[in-house]
């Protein structure tokens, strides 16, 4: 005769879903449960308040942290420290061509004023020609100085290198100068590639974007 305390403990069981394995490991049917509720009002009563207990245990609402603010202030700081990584390396690149152009025209002009005040009758066209340099090395040094001006020079420096080296190649071909008294006309060429590659540096630029974090 199984009791009620026994039946009581196997009801506990069954909610656990470990009924079969609790009857038998006592040596008691499998039905043994459902015969006894059927004779005993006390463990029927004692069953549904169990069943009630679990049931409001198991399905009762879990608090669940709101980690919204958290995670858009995670990216935000994030998005922030890579615009940061980015406009150091923008500027590394942009000291860098200020260096690079405005030391072209410091040798542009050094270059220039031995030609300039140069005595003899006879340089009266390289006299002109080292003024020109010399204004083209204030142009430069200039945009150096004032990247946001450089953009400005562009034109007028791949004009010139154009110029120069279709000149220097007409000149050449025809025998009027030779191909090394003509080579120095490159570094028009590389100070217009300079002065291109220091607006792109200014211009390029824009501002980072906020990030609204939601309280």
């Amino acid at each position: 005769m199984t009791n009620c305390d026994e039946v009581r403990v196997g009801l506990s069981a069954r909610l656990d879903g470990e009924a079969d394995a609790w009857a038998a490991q006592a040596g008691l049917a499998a039905d043994v449960f459902d015969r006894h509720l059927a004779g005993c009002a006390d463990c029927r009563t004692w069953s549904r308040a169990a069943e009630q207990l679990t049931r409001a245990v198991r399905v009762q609402a879990v608090a669940v942290p709101d980690l919204t603010a958290p995670i858009l202030a995670a990216v935000a700081a994030e998005r922030h420290g890579a615009a940061s990584a980015a406009r150091r390396q923008a500027q590394g690149r942009r000291q860098i061509l200020r260096i690079a152009l405005g030391a072209t025209a410091v040798v542009q002009v050094l270059l220039a004023l031995p030609v300039l005040f140069a005595g003899g009758g006879d340089l009266h066209t390289g006299r002109e020609a080292a003024s020109f340099d010399i204004a083209l090395a204030v142009g430069f040094a200039l945009a150096a100085w004032r990247p946001d001006r450089a953009r400005a020079f562009v034109p007028v420096a791949f004009v010139l290198a154009a110029c120069l080296i279709m000149t220097s190649a007409f000149d050449v071909a025809e025998g009027v100068t030779a191909l090394a008294h003509e080579i120095g006309h490159a570094a028009a060429l590389a100070q217009a590639g300079l002065l291109w590659a220091l607006s792109r540096t200014t211009t390029s630029r824009e501002p980072a974007r906020p990030v609204t974090v939601a309280p």
